[in-house]
């Protein structure tokens, strides 16, 4: 900067470096210990906002495990053990973003003598360049065959069938060995997308449409259905079962990973903190994407901050009337819910970024 400062033009160069060549070694000293002093000071200041902005750790307060264990929870496990006699492999499907957390271990304690394949579903909204950490995790906690689907892809969607026949080989049917068809219990913990994948596979394999019932929110399946055909050949059918949850959630941070994935009701962790938990998630793994989907002036850590520039943007405002002094003054104030409810959508679509979460 020095140097530019003296020798302004094209010559800067071949003329700073004259400069320095032949200037005094105590001028020479001084000019490299106030670049240094600069470059620390700037790397330094640098590293005090990123500090700043990714707030880590991240501060749970008092905050408590929201347990969601409702009534349909509770039979849909009685049903999955009653008909257990009568089905051949369990299909695990869990969400790709959060493919450590919140699998639900009634699963493998309840269903466990079965054959078991786990499919990360989602795959597209989740951060692959994880995969080889999670897979060597999994293999580790007794997992053996994990398959990454997307719902609208084919290619992921056709090993599922093989890898079916594959993990049976392994177990004898015993009392179902003379059946010439294959009984499948899909399982996961709720909105990971059992039905969109039971009906991909129908549309597959049978081309044919939904036969399942799908929703962008937990529990829409509540019950044991009854088989539901995938394949001619071999002859195959599904039986899609209701999200369950463990009945007990690990820890405060599982429980804010599986909110913001939408396994749990929204409303029973507050619109408000999920935001202010997808906030810090996105910093922490600079995803800074929001930034010029909002079209914000650059990355915050200030979530009341975030959510009020959503809310005008997006016309999400309210006006109420305030008693004054002076009477009654109509003022417009932001609507931070549907901010948040908009700021949280639009992740769970894939619009913010791709992110693991684990």
């Amino acid at each position: 900067m020095w140097i530019g400062a003296m020798f302004p033009g094209d010559a800067n160069l071949y003329w700073g470096l004259c400069y320095l060549v032949l200037c005094p070694p105590v001028k020479l000293l001084q000019i490299v210990t106030e670049f240094c002093l600069i470059y620390h000071v700037r790397l330094a200041v640098l590293s005090m906002r990123l500090t700043l902005l990714l707030r880590r750790p991240y501060d749970f307060g008092e905050q408590t495990v929201a347990h969601w264990f409702p009534g349909h929870m509770a039979r849909g496990i009685k049903q999955m053990r009653a008909k257990l006699t009568k089905i051949d492999c369990i299909l695990e499907v869990h969400d790709a973003r959060i493919p450590l957390s919140g699998r639900n271990p009634l699963f493998k304690e309840y269903l466990g003598i079965k054959p078991h394949l786990l499919i990360l579903n989602k795959m597209d909204l989740a951060d692959l360049s994880h995969q080889n950490r999670i897979d060597a995790q999994l293999k580790k906690e007794g997992v053996r065959k994990v398959i990454y689907t997307d719902c609208t892809r084919e290619e992921n969607i056709r090993q599922i069938i093989p890898a079916i026949t594959e993990r049976m080989g392994y177990n004898p049917r015993f009392h179902r060995a003379e059946s010439p068809e294959t009984c499948i219990m899909v399982t996961g913990i709720p909105n990971v997308g059992k039905s969109s994948l039971i009906n991909a596979l129908r549309r597959m394999h049978l081309k044919k449409g939904k036969a399942s019932k799908v929703g962008g929110e937990p529990g829409i399946t509540r019950s044991v259905l009854c088989r539901i055909q995938m394949s001619e050949n071999p002859l195959i059918y599904l039986l899609d079962t209701p999200g369950v949850l463990s009945p007990r959630i690990e820890s405060v941070e599982t429980g804010m990973k599986l909110a913001l994935c939408g396994t749990i009701l929204d409303h029973l962790v507050g619109e408000d903190l999920i935001a202010d938990y997808l906030l810090y998630t996105l910093n922490e793994h600079q995803q800074y994407r929001y930034v010029e989907h909002y079209e914000l002036d650059g990355p915050c850590s200030n979530t009341e901050t975030l959510l009020k520039k959503i809310a005008v943007k997006l016309g999400k405002t309210q006006r109420v009337k305030a008693l004054t002094g002076v009477g009654d003054v109509n003022i417009t104030l932001p609507n931070y819910t549907a901010a948040a409810y908009d700021f949280i959508r639009t992740f769970r679509k894939g619009s913010l970024g791709k992110v693991t979460l684990d």
